[in-house]
Order: C-alpha cells, then structure tokens, then sequence
C-alpha cells in the first residue's frame, strides 16, 4: 500500500464536531443500560465525600473509557471529543474522576464489587454469555501480583509472582479474582478484591470462593458446578467453603511427604497412558502409547486438623522426566515428574484431570487486564485502586457481552481485539427528524456484519418473552 498523493498536497486538521472515534461505544452502553448499570449504582454506591456525589455517572464514564483502552485517569479524555456530547451525557474530565475514585473507603469498594455481580447475573439473562451454564459450569479463582512504583502507594509490598516461569519478588499490589466459564463460552469476571502486595494467595480464599459460588448460581450456572484453584488455595479452609456453598473443588496439591507416599504406593498397573506430546495411538490395544499416564486413588486430606479432614479423590498426572543433559546416553531408569489433584468432583479419571489442567484459562483473563484497563493502578489510595480493579470487572463484562452478541469467534477474542474491531471504528454522525441520529461508520468495514449484529441486538426492540 503506498499514498497516491503528493506530501505536499496532504493536510490535516482536527475541526469536524459530528466524528467520533469509538463509535462502538454506543451499543455496548446501551446494554450496560439495558442490564442496568446506573441504577444498580445509584442504588447500592452511597459515597459520603463530596467528590462522590453522581456516582450512578461516574462509575459507568470510568468504565466506558476502560472499554475505550483508557489504562490510566488522564486517558479518560479520550472521551472526550467530537460528536461524544451528542451522543453520551454525563461524560466527566479526568481530574474529576480521579477526585471521585479517591474518595472511595472500602465500604463503597464493596458496594461497587456487589454491583459488578449484579450486573452480570443481568448480563447472563440477556445474552448468551455462558453458553452451556445448565449443564456444567467451572469457576477459576486466582491471584496475581500487580507491579507498581514509587513510595507512595498505599498496601504496596514485596510478594511473589511468576514471570517466564521464574518465582520472583515484585513490589505490588495483590488482585484476587474469580472467573466463571463453561466448556463452550470463554471465561468471564465473577469477583474480584484487592489486597497488599505482601498477602498470600490464600488470604480471604474461603469466603471469597463462597461468594463467587453464589455469583454464579445467580447468573443461572443450575447445573454442575466445579471451583478450580492452584496450589496455593490447598487448604481446609478453601475446600470446605466451596463444599458449604454447594459446588465441587479440583485443587492442585503440593508435594508434601504424605501425599508422596499416596503416589508412591499407586501400582505400575494402575496408570492410564494418555494423550500427550509426542503419543502415539495403537490400534490393536486401543490405547495412548506415551510418556504421560494419569492413575486415581482415594485420600484424605487435612487429617492433622481436628474437625477439619477431607477426604476425596487423589488425581495423579505423571510425565517422564528426559535428562537433557546426558548426551547420546540412554537412561538407565525411568524419572517420573508427578502432578496431583485433589477433588470430590464426579468426572471420570482422565475428564477430571484434563478439566483440572483447564484451569489455566484464568490467566487469559489477567493477561486481557494486564493488555487494558489494569496496565496500570493509578492511584496512590488503596480504595481508589480497589475501585479502578472493580471497574476494570465491569467493563471486562460488558466488552465479553457485546462479543457474544457479534459472532461466535468474537464470543471467545481477547478483549484487545474487540476493542480493535468493535470499538474503536469511526463514525459520523447525522441529525434528522425528531431527535434522529443516524450513525455513518466506514463503508466495507471488516467487522461490518459482527457490528450490526451488536448494534441491533443492543439498540433495537427488546426481545419479547417466548
């Protein structure tokens, strides 16, 4: 591709008031709207302060910008430009919002957390958000470590994080969350709380998984339901909430003595070779031939806990562990590499070990954050950035909504590419008749189809009951 004109002959000038730049803004607020947005604020976010007065505008312009790729308080003046005053009322300068997120305790950062789950039991009754939700649903809880700088951020602490497979100590904050999804839809924010860098993952995990059990109750999920969680949320406390709340648990196990011993006695008969890297399937024995197998055996879990004891299933993945080193040398014996799961769930052996190891979806999720609204958390306040977190939920809600109503691969895109093909299209604007606004966006747009798709389903007639 090449300019057909001279350089000369080009100019440019900002002046045309009836453009907008994220026109796909409209319908996915008209459905935050629809589901209910400014008045589940207005109905549950009561903050004292005088910056926090108009929350019901507030929270959904923070989240709007967030939809827009704001990932900080001075980019919240992308929204303001152009035709948006036409189209938007209640848009807010940047010094404002931050002025209104700063003035936020942690009461207000539980009342807009609540709000975030009510939204999405909205969501869930309008769109097809967790297609499959009767029948088997999983909810992923984890925790990641949120680098931060400089000496003034409130709860900021050393804590421990992985990158490139490396445990490292990073100066944070420390973001829990939970995800719920099914084997059809991509995952989609249930809860979410802030901690200080220095908490440990499992700080706060019971109840925390007992909340987001009920969350997901709400959005309809009636049918099985499975709390997936690493190695860090191994304990009593954890598994014995997620039981209370109704659901069943598959939590990774950590390698201790006991649990080495169980895998130790499990007999050469007793694995199961599966699919794997490198396997070969044989047709005569009608099995994996690889150098992977997965063996299950009853245990019990937690028995130096008076009270506490749990006892369930024992999943075990083993993989053999090649000397990389050893240079044309064959191996003189097998090394094993062993990966245990703890759950009381009624999949099958290898289902159960394979939906375990899905698990692994709720870093696409941190990965979509850490791409948009959580590149950064703002404030030096702690509840202002507990706040921002809760909106970054919020808008991760919506942009996972608006995909499923564009088209079955948008229904499962990383929120970065929906903000590329669904929000961030061009548009003019057109007044006729009585209050008419008529959108003009490119014409051939790729995702022109996926676009109207949203746009009628958001800002047409609401759908009748059958």
């Amino acid at each position: 591709m090449r300019l057909l004109h001279d350089l000369a002959k080009i100019h440019a000038t900002f002046d045309d008031p009836n453009l907008v730049s994220q026109a796909g803004l409209v319908p996915v607020m008209a459905l935050a709207r629809r589901a209910g947005l400014d008045g589940l604020v207005a109905e549950h976010v009561r903050i004292d302060r005088a910056c926090g007065v108009n929350a019901d505008l507030k929270v959904p312009c923070l989240v709007a910008g967030m939809i827009a790729g704001a990932d900080s308080i001075d980019d919240m003046d992308l929204l303001r430009h152009g035709a948006m005053p036409a189209l938007f009322g209640g848009i807010r300068a940047p010094s404002t919002l931050g002025s209104f997120l700063r003035s936020f305790t942690w009461g207000n950062v539980l009342q807009l957390e609540k709000v975030s789950r009510l939204l999405l039991a909205d969501l869930a009754g309008r769109v097809p958000l967790l297609s499959g939700k009767e029948t088997v649903a999983f909810i992923d809880i984890d925790s990641t470590q949120k680098r931060v700088y400089g000496h003034k951020k409130q709860g900021a602490a050393f804590g421990h994080t992985k990158i490139q497979g490396k445990s490292l100590l990073v100066r944070g904050l420390n973001a829990l969350a939970a995800t719920i999804s099914t084997p059809l839809a991509a995952p989609v924010i249930a809860g979410t709380r802030l901690r200080g860098g220095n908490a440990g993952s499992a700080r706060g995990a019971a109840s925390f998984a007992a909340a987001s059990v009920a969350t997901a109750r709400a959005t309809g999920c009636s049918g099985l339901l499975v709390a997936r969680a690493d190695s860090a949320f191994y304990s009593a406390a954890f598994t014995g909430a997620v039981r209370a709340a109704g659901a069943f648990f598959s939590v990774t196990v950590r390698m201790d003595p006991k649990v080495r011993a169980a895998i130790g006695a499990i007999p050469d008969t007793a694995w199961t070779p599966i699919r794997y890297p490198r396997a070969i399937w044989d047709d005569q024995l009608r099995r994996w031939v690889s150098d992977a197998g997965v063996a299950e055996v009853p245990y019990t879990a937690f028995a130096s806990k008076k009270g506490q004891a749990v006892t369930a299933r024992l999943i075990v993945r083993r993989v053999k562990d090649l000397n990389r080193d050893a240079a044309g040398q064959g191996e003189l014996f097998c090394a094993w590499r062993y990966h245990a799961v703890f759950t009381d769930s009624p999949f099958a052996t290898l289902q159960a070990e394979q939906h375990h190891r899905d698990h692994a979806r709720v870093e696409q999720v941190f990965a979509d954050l850490a791409g948009g609204p959580l590149a950064h958390l703002p404030s030096g306040s702690f509840p202002a950035n507990a706040a921002w977190l809760a909106c970054a939920a919020i808008s991760h809600k919506l942009l996972r909504a608006a995909g499923s109503l564009t088209s079955l691969t948008s229904a499962k895109a990383r929120g970065a590419t929906l903000r590329r093909d669904l929000i961030g299209v061009a548009a003019r604007i057109a007044r006729h008749g009585r209050g008419q606004i008529t959108l003009h966006l490119p014409e051939d747009w790729h995702r022109e189809t996926g676009w109207m798709s949203l746009f009628d389903a958001a800002c047409g007639p609401p759908a009748t009951a059958a």
